[in-house]
């Protein structure tokens, strides 16, 4: 897309703010020819169950796995990052594989009302998933800018709001979605870097805000902005995986210890991990990520019940 220049678009491409650079293919070809990563399981049973019911008053979150969550509340049910096929990737044979089935069958959501979409990765943004939902419901995608072309070319989404960081958008059911800042990147083919905005998105359901923070490296900066902007949350959503090697994944994706920091900075007033344990992306191991997650919190002192790892299927009440 073309267009006004500013803090994170030079008119042609987006980038996040600051002195930090991107990782290249060359620096992706070096982790590569070096990577040892951890064996996973090649498949873990699930035991399909149906969501929870609808809550009368505040908000149910439950996990489906990576970043999808179904989001439950009166004012409407919400998916986050949807991805319900074997691969994140654009073939159907090739590409990291679920090591886990999602917590919810796709024939057992109740009606979904509105997609969360943060940015263009496979893994976050994947059409087989949102065409299946376009079908079954026809959602309101929201979307950083650049994301409508992709959808409606796909037949992936009949109605997209594309939203530019800091923007916000007021739903019928009387829910309001505001695209915040992340730190990351875009790229679905070669050459194609960073022609979509990425981001994460605040929720008002109610009486209740939840944060998804969808996939960002740390910032020191970044998240006491979203909290000084927005107020507390009384539900963050962080990612906690894909983080091995740090040299390479650090400037995208934050490590468990970076995500209890986040957790801290935006002020949750519980968080639940994501993006882990789904789709084995980098080298650590599957268990890793909550493992060490409970290790950071036991020596900083935050109660295991403020920073909650579920499993696939999982829900809690705010």
């Amino acid at each position: 897309m073309t267009g006004p220049a500013s803090d994170h678009f030079n008119g042609k491409r987006f980038f996040n703010p600051g002195d930090r650079e991107g990782r290249g293919w060359g620096d992706l070809l070096r982790w590569k020819l070096t990577s040892r990563p951890v064996p996973w399981p090649e498949r873990i049973d699930l035991t399909p169950r149906p969501p929870p019911a609808a809550p009368r008053s505040g908000l149910a979150a439950t996990w489906i796995g990576q970043s999808t969550f179904l989001l439950q509340s009166p004012q409407g049910n919400f998916l986050t990052d949807p991805i319900y096929s074997r691969r994140a990737s654009p073939l159907p044979w090739l590409g990291p594989a679920r090591a886990i089935p999602p917590g919810i069958p796709f024939e057992l959501l109740p009606r979904i009302d509105t997609v969360l979409l943060s940015h263009d990765h496979f893994d976050h943004c994947d059409l087989p998933t949102l065409r299946r939902l376009r079908r079954a419901f026809s959602p309101v995608v929201i979307a950083p800018l650049g994301h409508a072309d992709l959808l409606k070319n796909a037949d992936a989404a009949a109605s997209v709001v594309e939203l530019d960081w800091w923007q916000s958008h007021r739903l019928p059911g009387g829910a309001e979605v505001e695209l915040v800042p992340a730190r990351h990147w875009c790229r679905r083919s070669p050459g194609g870097d960073n022609l979509r905005l990425w981001g994460g998105f605040v929720l008002r359901a109610g009486e209740r805000t939840v944060y998804f923070a969808g996939d960002s490296g740390y910032d020191e900066e970044l998240f006491p902005e979203i909290r000084r902007r927005r107020g507390e949350p009384d539900l963050a959503l962080i990612p906690i995986g894909a983080y091995e090697p740090r040299w390479f994944m650090k400037e995208a994706h934050m490590d468990p210890g970076e995500a209890v920091g986040v957790h801290r900075l935006v002020g949750a007033r519980l968080s639940v991990a994501m993006h882990w344990g789904t789709f084995q992306l980098t080298d650590e191991g599957r268990d890793d990520p909550p493992r060490r997650l409970q290790e950071v919190l036991n020596e900083v002192g935050i109660p295991p019940g403020q920073f909650q790892v579920v499993a696939p299927g999982d829900s809690v009440l705010v």
